[in-house]
């Protein structure tokens, strides 16, 4: 049985007066045992958030491929690690398309995390055009096949189907579409590593909230979510975590 999984991405948002919100998140946590729950806030936050909340699972937002170098503006696995991060997100659709990250910068920094110890979530998904084109599911079998490291083990590792086109636009797509693609990015995984392909967590996010949680935590090989905006306060994240504690039970 895969455990269910909730992670919240503050994205470029948040100060130190926001890390009162994770006072609540934290306890709701624990209020729900049956589920993980951890937080990516900004790296300026990281050193803050993992010593004000010492339960929670703080993660990074993104890192670099390379341990050092000549890389203005870039923080290393270590880098986050050594400030508190366990875990790290990589491929977020929103640098592979504002950054031009290409699957092969986003499978170095999955490599590079394992390498320092971190876990990873690593993004995958369509835009809306090549949804409109039908390509969806090639899309996301070509990101896996090109991103995921081959030693990837559900011990340190989560995939997270996330449609660029339903990131902060309050559109989601059906549920038969979710458990399509979750289900087409199982068999890739398969392909890939094995067996330890099943015990590896699938999360999807885009436009997650406490009113659809539920029923997009009970669509088949949804082992989670990757929730954005809705993070930002307890008031809309912890009823997310209390919608997934239920899916689970």
């Amino acid at each position: 049985m895969r455990r269910k999984l909730v992670t919240g991405n503050w994205k470029m948002n948040g100060s130190r007066a926001a890390l009162a919100e994770l006072d609540a998140i934290a306890a709701a946590a624990e209020a729900h045992p049956l589920v993980d729950v951890a937080v990516a806030v900004p790296a300026t936050l990281i050193a803050l958030a993992a010593e004000r909340v010492p339960t929670l699972p703080i993660g990074a937002q993104d890192i670099h491929g390379n341990d050092a170098g000549a890389h203005t503006g870039c923080v290393s696995a270590a880098m986050v690690k050594e400030a508190g991060a366990c875990f790290t997100i990589v491929g977020h659709s929103e640098r592979r398309g504002d950054q031009g990250e290409t699957s092969q910068d986003v499978w170095a920094k999955a490599a590079a995390a394992h390498r320092h110890g971190l876990n990873v979530i690593l993004c995958v998904g369509e835009t809306e055009a090549e949804r409109d084109a039908g390509r969806a599911a090639r899309v996301v079998q070509a990101q896996i096949e090109k991103s995921v490291p081959d030693e990837a083990r559900p011990d340190w590792f989560t995939l997270a189907y996330e449609p660029r086109w339903a990131i902060g636009t309050g559109r989601t797509p059906t549920m038969d579409e979710i458990a399509e693609i979750h289900a087409i990015a199982r068999a890739k995984l398969r392909m890939l590593v094995g067996a330890a392909a099943d015990g590896i967590r699938i999360l999807y996010g885009g436009s997650v909230t406490g009113a659809n949680a539920a029923e997009i935590l009970a669509t088949p090989d949804v082992d989670g979510a990757l929730v954005g905006g809705a993070s930002l306060t307890a008031a809309k994240f912890v009823p997310i975590i209390e919608a997934v504690s239920l899916a689970r039970i």
